[in-house]
């Protein structure tokens, strides 16, 4: 009697089908609990420190700009933060609206200027 090759690969795959299903399911089940963590600024990516309310540009830049601006800023994908010749207005714009391949919105509007400046006082 010949065995059908098939039938284990589509117990593989229904088994982790359900796996996939079932460990989605604690995600749901604990939606207010997540949703809480976030209101409370726990857990917030970059730049907010949770237990003083103030803003660190330095702690958002980690989070989120060394990826395409590189460790030292000094550039990567993205240009070199150092030593920019863009003005603070010139800078706000660009966190605030985007400009290539830099996406919109990164600051939080209400920091802005804390972002600027803390980018031209870069060297």
């Amino acid at each position: 009697m010949q065995r059908n090759p098939i039938i284990p690969f589509i117990l593989i795959m229904a088994f982790g089908i359900g796996l996939i299903f079932f460990l989605s399911m604690d995600g749901v089940g604990n939606k207010e609990e997540i949703a809480a963590t976030e209101e409370h600024g726990e857990g917030t990516e970059g730049g907010e420190d949770a237990s003083a309310g103030e803003f660190d540009p330095e702690a958002l830049a980690q989070g989120k700009c060394i990826g395409c601006h590189g460790n030292s800023y000094e550039g990567g994908m993205g240009p070199s933060l150092v030593g920019t010749s863009l003005s603070e207005d010139e800078i706000k714009d660009v966190l605030a609206n985007g400009k290539g391949a830099m996406p919109a919105d990164l600051v939080p509007e209400e920091n802005l200027d804390a972002m600027a400046a803390w980018i031209t006082s870069l060297e």
